[in-house]
């Protein structure tokens, strides 16, 4: 197999990738982890506020591929579940 440019690149890559994406994941377990913090508080107008950043955050790790489309959707409709429920 011959060393190229290209393969000697590749572990510097998937090393900055794997930290971006690290990060976004992260960036929404925080952003769900305090919204599901203050629905146990019933502070519904602060999570309300939060919806907008927490489903951005999700929609684009979905868009770069950090997580499955399916897995996003399954996340942002299970954060408006709690909500409808804390309303009713």
């Amino acid at each position: 197999m011959p060393v190229t440019k290209t393969t000697k690149r590749r572990p510097r890559q998937i090393e900055r990738r794997t930290v971006v994406n690290s990060k976004r994941i992260l960036q929404i377990r925080k952003l769900i982890k305090e919204a599901n913090s203050l629905l146990s508080n019933s502070n519904l107008a602060e999570v309300e506020k939060m919806l907008p950043a927490i489903y951005k955050a999700i929609d684009k790790a979905a868009k770069r591929g950090v997580i499955k489309k399916n897995s996003a959707s399954r996340r942002k409709s299970r954060m408006a579940k709690k909500i409808e429920k804390l309303k009713k």
